[in-house]
């Protein structure tokens, strides 16, 4: 396995950026109280009447995920009833119906699943959202949130993150595993939980990629790498350096004297 040795970490400073709004646009639409579907660069957000009713993003784990991973639900529970209703919300519905699911768990997997991609969704775009009007699930069985409470629950874990390491590199990048630097960080024992990280880190997968395989939310598995990286255990890939720029072209001549003196001085160059 790889091992790369990183400098001790930076202390962390106060992203004083976080106390921004997050997405004016959203704000309006809680407060015309819309019913629709915001498209954001890294995720959906589903409102009803000017309330999140559910969240997506491909950096986060899913409801199924969820709630199959850790025996809540069975793998092929979950497969039938999403298999048979357009949304979650209905699947959801479904397995209550059925018994097969305690209201509890479901609401608790479901709000978890909610500010986990939600957080993904709100992240710094640098592409304007789309608001489709009248569409996607609708409420269903599970509980909604407001938008101001998705905002503030996304704004505690951004500064949480920044907090604990200040560099977002290893968010998104391939891991690989890393040689501690000697200090106090490197000192500090790695708890159980992080171990379950720290396994499966290959230079390969990344942090959303272990989110899925552990079944955890994406935040909470964010929140070890981070605190992985700002020990020393972990660090991503490093990019490739940029390739070296290209040699200005040669001046093209038609003077017949100065094209056979650049002929002599190729070739007695190449000697």
């Amino acid at each position: 396995m790889t091992m790369v040795r990183i400098p001790p970490p930076a202390l962390p400073v106060r992203d004083r950026r976080a106390a921004r709004a997050l997405s004016p646009m959203l704000t309006r639409l809680a407060e015309e109280r819309a019913t629709g579907v915001l498209v954001r660069e890294h995720g959906v957000l589903y409102l009803a009447e000017g309330r999140v009713v559910h969240a997506e993003s491909p950096l986060a784990p899913d409801l199924g995920v969820l709630l199959t991973t850790h025996s809540t639900l069975a793998a092929t529970a979950w497969q039938r009833a999403a298999a048979q209703a357009p949304d979650p919300a209905q699947a959801a519905e479904a397995l209550l119906r059925s018994g097969v699911l305690p209201t509890g768990a479901l609401e608790l997997c479901h709000l978890d699943a909610l500010y986990d991609a939600g957080y993904f969704a709100l992240a710094p775009s640098g592409t304007p959202g789309r608001f489709r009007y009248g569409a996607g699930p609708r409420l269903g069985p599970l509980p909604s949130v407001p938008v101001i409470a998705l905002e503030r629950e996304t704004l505690r874990r951004r500064l949480l993150l920044h907090r604990l390491w200040p560099d977002p590199a290893a968010d998104s990048a391939p891991l690989i595993r890393a040689d501690p630097a000697p200090g106090p960080a490197a000192a500090l024992s790695v708890t159980p939980r992080q171990r379950a990280v720290l396994d499966r880190v290959d230079g390969v997968r990344t942090a959303a990629d272990l989110a899925r395989d552990l079944g955890r939310q994406a935040f909470h598995t964010l929140v070890d790498v981070r605190r992985l990286t700002a020990a020393g255990w972990i660090a991503p890939v490093p990019a490739d350096p940029a390739p070296p720029p290209a040699p200005p072209p040669r001046p093209v001549t038609t003077d017949p004297d100065i094209a056979l003196l650049k002929r002599l001085r190729d070739a007695l160059e190449a000697l």
